[in-house]
């Protein structure tokens, strides 16, 4: 039994909120502020609802836009029942049920659908203000408000009653928690909320025993200050959760005889100790031994034994260090995998208990503090931890469901199922966010499989950092993403951000660099899909002549020449005219995606630039090498470049007749040597500029 998908309403930034869930792991990402914490928060404070950690709700819980609709509530007319519907914060929880699953928790008590091949139900949960809870607030409020006016009126202040105040103090007197079961239909699983059953009071329903929720915040009480000892508490939690556990029953027993044993030792030791007090108390008290004898004994318990009397400690170099010297990564790692074996045993619950029907566990950002290779080690073996379910003290087997939500490209990157991994972010209204799962980009790329799977391939293998980036470039190879950095730091320098408009500087905004050669058009679609504000492509013209195998060469005025270059095709349909693409001025380069085309179209006002080798002075360009060697002829005479960079011979004969088309032709030696040789050549005196083209788009980028 699994759920299949989660809904909320009106909680926070989850408007109108649906995310599915797969049957094992579901692996959440997103930039900060975009509901991850909000969903575990939600599903704490309905299913957990009336336990002692459980955080009650707020009045800044309700989203903004439904906190309008209240207060707007609040100022107009009582309406009739008959044309009042309830309003409030909602839950749903879609599930499915298999033939092999035990339904005697939900079977004849909360299914409302009995027909065949319908193996869906859904738990229902509201923070609702119902019709009568409604009218007593219309009435309640008016009268608070009238009393707030007189009184004001009468000292001349000009104090506004505060609706918002009024629904932060007494919300919770008229919102109330319902639960129930609504009618789902398997197609497309649509809710049908005029039929439900209710849940509260319903005899032999215990809502523990069809779902169980546990999570581990991303606020763990690990750090590593000297009398920090999370993990040897964690240790006696264990113990005591283990209790009944029968695979430890002889470990157990073996260990309350050895307590007895040393509780008489211990005794007779006491006896000694306190001798002294214990006669006093005699003489003092007047009593007679044979009428009442004080004794001082030994009772440890091997519950309470654990809990202060165990440490964890870590062995280094055959010593024992305590295990706050452990490096914070290790702390949160290991305290992670104790809280895990903890929430597990209590999911198994007693031996006369089955396990829950579901258990769903969120492990928020388990990235703290650890270093990328520890996150990749943490995603690989995760599923082999949970993958066992939960098996209980009966040996009754359930699922168990988990969630883990990061903000580590690195985790994403090593996530081997792309169906797993959920996109959250801001929709185009500002108090909302949606979810979308990767597996849709399939539907997108219907018409081009091969560039599907690359993509799949790019994004688990490479740079999923794009998932948590604002804005994006996209470059040729090595030379731009070394230089990229500086060149963005130059950028800022020469010219100064527009502080006025808010303008940050490029090394201060969350921009992604990604090396994906001539191949960026392949990506349009997974930048739509998640939403960048900005996306720069910076490519080369690659001016070829027109005949065979369209062969590189140098640009000259008067002939005929086009482009090689498949990313600039694709944008610019397919014209393949050096001269156009010469032609066109920096609006002419603007996109936004056209639902109707399924791909990015010309568009002066749009989001995504496509950038590359503009004139210098008279002389066309046709790589970023050959326009960098043009524009800094000056810089490379004077500069020493070694000879893994460039070729000696080359660079001899461009310090002669200065043709950057032969040095960036034929002079190359690696372009990750170049690229590292042309930073350490800087000196004062001896600088090199940004190329024209790139220094459009940085801007363009910028702003």
């Amino acid at each position: 039994m699994v759920i299949k998908q989660i809904r909320v309403k009106n909680f926070r930034l989850l408007k109108d909120f649906v995310i599915d869930l797969q049957p094992d792991l579901s692996l959440i990402v997103g930039k900060n502020n975009v509901g991850k914490t909000s969903l575990l928060i939600v599903l704490d404070k309905f299913i957990n609802s009336g336990k002692e950690r459980t955080r009650k709700f707020q009045y800044n819980d309700f989203n903004l836009d439904f906190q309008k609709e209240i207060e707007d509530i609040l100022e107009q007319p009582q309406l009739e029942e008959k044309d009042y519907q309830s309003i409030g914060i909602s839950l749903r929880l879609i599930a499915e049920f298999s033939d092999s699953d035990s339904l005697d928790n939900i079977g004849n008590k909360i299914l409302t659908n009995l027909e065949d091949g319908n193996n869906y139900f859904a738990i229902g949960f509201d923070y609702q203000l119902d019709y009568n809870c409604y009218s007593r607030l219309i009435t309640d409020y008016n009268h608070v408000k009238s009393k707030f006016t007189a009184t004001h009126q009468n000292e001349n202040s000009e104090t506004k009653f505060d609706k918002r105040e009024f629904m932060n103090a007494n919300h919770s007197k008229y919102f109330q928690i319902v639960r129930k079961s609504v009618h789902v239909e398997k197609q497309d699983m649509v809710l049908n909320e005029n039929r439900f059953i209710k849940l509260d009071g319903l005899q032999g329903f215990h809502l523990d025993d069809v779902i169980n929720f546990e999570y581990i915040s991303a606020r763990r009480g690990v750090d590593n200050k000297d009398a920090d000892h999370t993990l040897s508490e964690q240790t006696s939690k264990l113990y005591d959760v283990q209790g009944e556990d029968e695979s430890n029953a002889d470990t157990r027993e073996q260990f309350i005889a050895r307590l007895k044993e040393t509780d008489q030792e211990l005794t007779k030791i006491y006896s000694n100790i306190f001798d002294n007090i214990i006669k006093t108390i005699g003489d003092l008290g007047g009593m007679r031994k044979q009428e009442t004898l004080i004794k001082v004994v030994s009772t440890l318990r091997h519950r309470e034994l654990l809990k202060g009397n165990t440490t964890v400690v870590y062995e280094h170099s055959q010593r024992d260090l305590p295990e706050n010297y452990n490096g914070l990564g290790y702390m949160n790692l290991i305290s992670m995998i104790f809280e895990i074996k903890l929430i597990v045993e209590r999911m198994k619950r007693v031996t006369n208990r089955r396990p829950a029907d579901i258990n769903l566990l969120i492990i928020e950002e388990p990235e703290a503090h650890t270093h990328p290779q520890m996150q990749y080690v943490f995603i690989r073996n995760i599923k082999k931890l949970l993958g066992d379910g939960i098996v209980g003290k009966n040996g009754v087997k359930s699922t168990l469901q988990s969630i883990i939500t990061t903000h580590s490209s690195h985790i994403v990157a090593n996530c081997d199922d792309f169906k797993a991994i959920k996109y959250l972010k801001r929709s185009d209204f500002s108090n909302c966010v949606i979810s979308k799962n990767l597996q849709d980009l399939a539907k997108m790329y219907e018409d081009d499989d091969n560039a599907y799977r690359f993509l799949k391939q790019y994004l688990t293998v490479m740079n999923s950092e794009l998932f948590f980036a604002d804005k994006a470039v996209f470059i040729e190879g090595d030379t731009e993403r070394i230089l990229l950095p500086l060149m963005m730091k130059k950028i800022d320098d020469e010219q100064k951000p527009d502080e006025s408009n808010g303008e940050l500087g490029l090394l201060s905004q969350k921009i992604s660099v990604l090396p994906v050669g001539a191949h960026s058009h392949i990506f349009e679609k997974f930048f739509h899909f998640i939403g960048l504000t900005k996306m720069l492509v910076i490519t080369d013209i690659d001016i070829c002549s027109p005949e065979g195998h369209h062969k590189k060469c140098q640009y000259e005025e008067g002939n005929l020449y086009v482009t090689s270059n498949a990313a600039l095709k694709h944008y610019f349909n397919n014209n393949c005219d050096v001269a156009f693409y010469m032609r066109l001025l920096p609006k002419d380069k603007l996109f936004s995606w056209n639902d109707a085309d399924n791909k990015m179209s010309c568009d002066e006002d749009g989001n995504m630039m496509v950038c590359f080798q503009t004139k210098e002075g008279d002389y066309q360009p046709r790589s970023f090498e050959d326009d960098f060697f043009k524009l800094n002829a000056d810089f490379i005479k004077q500069s020493d470049i070694d000879e893994t960079a460039l070729n000696a011979d080359a660079l001899s004969t461009f310090k002669n007749d200065q043709n950057p088309y032969n040095l960036a032709a034929n002079g190359i030696e690696s372009k990750a040597a170049l690229a590292i040789n042309l930073i350490l050549a800087e000196k004062e005196g001896n600088t090199w500029q940004v190329p024209t083209y790139i220094k459009e788009g940085l801007l363009w980028l910028r702003s």
